[in-house]
């Protein structure tokens, strides 16, 4: 087995990510020891996480996992993190709810079961919790001493909450002009935060240059040299889906889009699932989502092409606001494998289906809640979602990170005196 090196990396002697067994390229198959790596030294293609996965009985294994704690760790057997992870300090995210969207069916004539998988309950209230969780196990085990990203947004609040609760430094690094809660939730946590001048690629770029630098040496990118084992994090999204439905797999799922990467990883844990016995083995259907002022990926699906072309991002939709997406053609492939499809909405499509998702479920998501909630009602329109099937949207953050977006339209209904006659006066009465 070939072992790679890059500069600024800390040493990968005797780690211990469970059943995590190598690193392999997605474009070639060649596998490299567990390290700090993120490209084959062969032909440059991503690398993902391999696993000796646990074989036997399907049903003991489903077992163990319904006894384990009520967060991501109960799929640790399944998950690139040592045995002991739940001892450890973390923040233990995961395990959030999956309504069941009957008010938001009826309003979209889903009549065979539609879902919300909100993941606004993690710590900082954003699936990020997830895939940082087990970046920062990475981290421990090669020796990092500083958490490090490129962040739309919540992915640095995310770094920063986990970093403190580890007891390692983290510095990250965020576009300039980001939704103004963001920011303050990224800094509260009392690590370093700097803005860079330009979009979400501009500082993707800065990072990756700063990993082969001295002045990284010890820092751990969670998206970048830790990014094969921070990817894995999605996966716990389809574990809890398929286990929440009663342990089988939903018709149809729709899931934002800003780098890929969770799409991908969800397809990934349902796969897993199947090999493992623990979900019958049948047709599922992915769609991705995109806001219009950010939409390689949908661009290249509907014209049929297998590269996706970068754009420049302009949208409220900032968390989803990446103009080149890394898993991009890795998510044309599976939807076009799956029988799905990638969809996008423009701002003022977001803005309602984010009132829409809150009036009629009770759930404030952020932008790209929208986005999903959006793309979810534009292909029933269109006859593309078949809505006689289980269908599962994802939210996958509050929408308090993002008041800017909706603070216009929603305004108080009438402001009058403290008088029932005023009351009367305003129409509200009998509302």
């Amino acid at each position: 087995m070939a072992v790679q090196t890059i500069a600024g990396n800390a040493t990968t002697a005797s780690v211990d990510l469970g059943p995590a067994v190598a690193l392999s390229c997605r474009e070639c198959g060649e596998r490299f020891d567990l390290g700090p790596l993120f490209a084959c030294a062969s032909c440059f293609g991503p690398l993902e996480v391999a696993y000796d996965l646990p074989a036997g009985d399907p049903e003991a294994l489903r077992k163990r996992i319904e006894a384990g704690p009520d967060n991501i760790w109960r799929y640790a057997p399944l998950l690139p993190v040592p045995a002991d992870v739940a001892d450890k300090p973390n923040l233990n995210p995961g395990f959030t709810k999956l309504v069941k969207a009957d008010n938001l069916a009826r309003e979209l004539g889903v009549t065979g079961g539609l879902y919300v998988k909100d993941d606004s309950g993690n710590p900082t209230h954003s699936f990020k919790d997830r895939v940082v969780a087990i970046a920062v196990e990475a981290a421990r085990a090669f020796g990092f001493t500083t958490l490090s990203c490129s962040s739309t947004g919540n992915l640095a609040g995310a770094v920063g909450a986990a970093a403190a609760r580890a007891g390692l430094r983290s510095c990250v690094f965020i576009p300039h002009d980001l939704e103004q809660g963001k920011v303050v939730m990224a800094a509260v946590y009392g690590g370093e935060l700097v803005g860079i001048e330009g979009n979400y690629d501009d500082v993707n770029r800065f990072c990756s240059e700063l990993i082969g630098d001295p002045l990284g040496e010890g820092w751990g990118f969670v998206n970048v040299n830790l990014r094969p084992y921070y990817g894995e994090g999605s996966k716990t999204l389809a574990y809890e889906i398929c286990e929440q439905l009663g342990w089988r797999l939903p018709d149809q799922i729709v899931i934002p889009i800003a780098s890929g990467s969770q799409l991908t990883k969800i397809d990934k844990g349902f796969q897993e699932l199947i090999r493992l016995g623990l979900v019958e083995d049948r047709p599922y259907k992915i769609f991705g989502a995109q806001a219009e002022g950010c939409s390689p990926v949908s661009a290249a699906f509907k014209a049929g092409h297998d590269v996706v072309r970068p754009q420049k991002p302009n949208t409220i939709a900032k968390s989803l606001a990446i103009g080149n997406p890394a898993d991009g053609p890795y998510v044309l492939d599976i939807a076009r494998r799956t029988g799905g499809a990638v969809e996008d909405v423009d701002d003022e499509q977001v803005v309602d289906a984010i009132k829409l998702l809150a009036r009629t479920e009770g759930i404030f998501g952020e932008t790209a809640g929208g986005v999903t909630v959006g793309v979810t009602k534009k292909l029933i329109e269109a006859g593309v979602i078949d809505p006689a099937l289980t269908t599962v949207v994802l939210n996958t953050g509050d929408g308090l990170k993002t008041l800017d977006a909706v603070s216009a339209a929603s305004q108080a209904t009438a402001t009058i005196k403290p008088s029932l006659d005023a009351f009367r006066a305003a129409g509200l009465a009998s509302a």
